[in-house]
């Protein structure tokens, strides 16, 4: 069945000439580079602990030169993120890089430190050994470890970045919103084209923009199925693309609904003791208060899904068509 929809997908691809785009960017101009900032390792450090681990000399400057190429390598991937993904999360991309670049220079000078605590039995010599020294020194190790993967985890953020649904607050995000709806609609429609195809003719062979190639393999595909999905694209997969389809619209229709906010002259709305605030910027729904709210107030902005903000000092929840009902809800001013 995974074998199917892997050649219905690379069908789809070959006759619409696209792919998934969920996390590209608008091609309107090329990226600006990452913002690489090094941070300082100490290079006397690194050197006393090759000296305490170590019978060959340290070479200057090539624990420098291992962070450097580390933190270059991170700039590279963070590169070809920006490429794919849109320049709102640019910022967010050069914000992560730099987390890991100093985060990364931490832990070289951290681990540097620890290995020069405490030298090799082979360089020191079983005579006299500092036994409890080396034992913290190992257990140093184990927590410098853990943070290592910490770090290297970074990465993984970095990679993740853009790639889910599209952000509303994206200045870009109604031309990628329509992209996707654009590629979805195709795809149900060729997906219906070739059964009604397939149908007919009992084959893939002879449908338009599709090679021989690629027929035959779907046509041996569609035989070793089910009986049920014994067609180009089963009736799950028309369902999933037409559920995908009204997700993508309603979110389209949300930022309708956000333009037609914003147009509105009114941006706080006063109620005794307070104040609801339309915070575009953040995209927040916000309810400041002039005294602290009492506790069956602050359950009942929980229950709503309202939450503290320590930054704006309000309360706060996403700013969506249900939002000011729910507030007024938790405000009992309906």
């Amino acid at each position: 069945m995974y074998e199917q929809t892997t050649l219905l997908t690379a069908g789809l691809d070959e006759i619409t000439g696209t792919t998934d785009h969920s996390g590209t960017q608008p091609q309107e101009q090329t990226p600006q580079p990452p913002v690489v900032r090094y941070y300082e390792i100490n290079e006397e450090t690194a050197r006393r602990a090759n000296d305490m681990n170590s019978m060959r000399d340290y070479k200057p400057g090539s624990a420098t030169a291992e962070y450097r190429a580390a933190v270059d390598k991170a700039a590279a991937l963070v590169r070809r993120c920006k490429a794919a993904t849109s320049p709102y999360y640019h910022d967010k991309l050069d914000a992560l890089l730099d987390r890991y670049a100093r985060r990364l220079a931490a832990y070289y000078n951290d681990y540097y430190r620890n290995e020069a605590a405490c030298p090799s039995i082979l360089i020191s010599g079983g005579s006299n050994f500092p036994v409890n020294k080396k034992n913290k020194q190992n257990a140093r190790r184990d927590t410098l470890f853990q943070e290592y993967k910490d770090i290297q985890g970074i990465l993984d953020k970095i990679k993740s970045v853009g790639t889910g649904p599209v952000d509303l607050a994206d200045p870009h995000a109604r031309d990628m919103l329509a992209e996707q709806l654009q590629q979805l609609q195709s795809k149900l429609d060729t997906g219906k084209a070739m059964n009604a195809y397939y149908r007919k003719h009992k084959t893939m062979k002879g449908f338009p923009e599709l090679s021989d190639e690629a027929a035959a393999k779907m046509d041996e595909s569609i035989s070793g199925s089910y009986s049920w999905a014994q067609k180009p694209m089963p009736d799950y997969e028309l369902t999933s693309l037409r559920g995908k389809i009204k997700r993508v619209q309603a979110r389209l229709a949300e930022l309708d609904s956000r333009a037609a906010q914003q147009s509105q002259p009114a941006e706080r709305t006063k109620f005794d003791g307070g104040e609801i605030v339309r915070n575009l910027e953040a995209d927040r729904l916000q309810i400041l208060f002039d005294e602290k709210p009492d506790e069956a107030t602050r359950s009942a902005l929980k229950q709503n899904g309202f939450r503290w903000s320590p930054r704006y000092n309000a309360w706060q929840r996403q700013l969506t068509r249900n939002a000011e009902t729910a507030a007024r809800r938790a405000l009992g001013l309906n």
